[in-house]
């Protein structure tokens, strides 16, 4: 069992989702989002119900490279080790295109990729150090192909994501380190609370029930829920991409 679980952007979402899900199972766990304030409701509310376990809390801007590897750091060292860390941190930001709003784009790049990559790094550089580890980074179903409007840069970003991913998985293949990208359909968190109407939606606390589950069977990748997205991740792979612009 890994014992000790790195969360970030555990604030809200799927994140705090997720830190629920590990702490009935046990776990200990390490928390960093932006919002202090919410990480410490959210310790009180896990403490409380789960006595037994540990949670480490710090603020962390994922944009502040320095800071990530800091950050990381230090929750190995309170912890004693780092078991798995998910790369969970994002934001949803995007409009079209050439449509003036580059500022909005950029920011969902740096944010959903570059800070991604520097979590990996720290996570990988520990985990290479204590010769064991489970790396988790948190994709999106709109990875499978290019899609348009608002979610243009932000399914780009996911499948640089779940590419760097894959190629940290090549890397590590022949060492006791796991890494596993997770494929989320639509599950209702706030990055996607105004969004109505959309097809297959779950709630929050079934969809970190199915993350949690999939994570810890430490997969390469997984679409979550398995059913129906499995299926339809294959679709968007091969359908025409004229149909696939209809998902969005």
């Amino acid at each position: 069992m890994r014992k000790n679980i790195l969360i970030t952007g555990a604030s809200s979402g799927l994140g705090r989702g997720m830190a629920r899900e590990f702490a009935k199972l046990g776990c200990n766990l390490a928390l960093c989002a932006r919002r202090t304030e919410r990480l410490d409701e959210l310790k009180a509310e896990l403490t409380a119900a789960h006595p037994g376990i540990h949670v480490a809390l710090r603020a962390l801007d994922v944009d502040d490279y320095d800071a990530v590897f800091g950050i990381f750091r230090e929750f190995r060292d309170e912890l004693g080790t780092l078991d798995r860390v998910i790369v969970n941190a994002g934001m949803g930001k995007g409009q079209p295109v050439g449509t003036g709003y580059f500022y909005a784009n950029r920011q969902t790049a740096q944010t959903n990729f570059v800070s991604a990559l520097a979590q990996c790094e720290a996570a990988v550089e520990i985990f290479r150090e204590q010769n064991a580890g489970h790396l988790v980074t948190i994709s999106s179903i709109s990875a499978m192909r290019g899609m348009p409007r608002n979610l243009t840069t932000y399914a780009a970003t996911k499948a640089g994501l779940a590419a760097l991913t894959e190629g940290i998985r090549a890397d590590l293949m022949r060492t006791p380190i796991k890494v596993t990208t997770i494929f989320p359909g639509y599950i209702r968190s706030e990055i996607n609370e105004k969004v109505k109407k959309t097809p297959f939606m779950i709630d929050t606390e079934t969809g970190c029930r199915a993350l949690a589950r999939a994570i810890e069977r430490e997969p390469a990748t997984a679409c979550v829920p398995g059913w129906p997205w499995t299926p339809l991740a294959f679709l968007m792979r091969h359908l025409p991409l004229s149909v696939v612009s209809k998902m969005a």
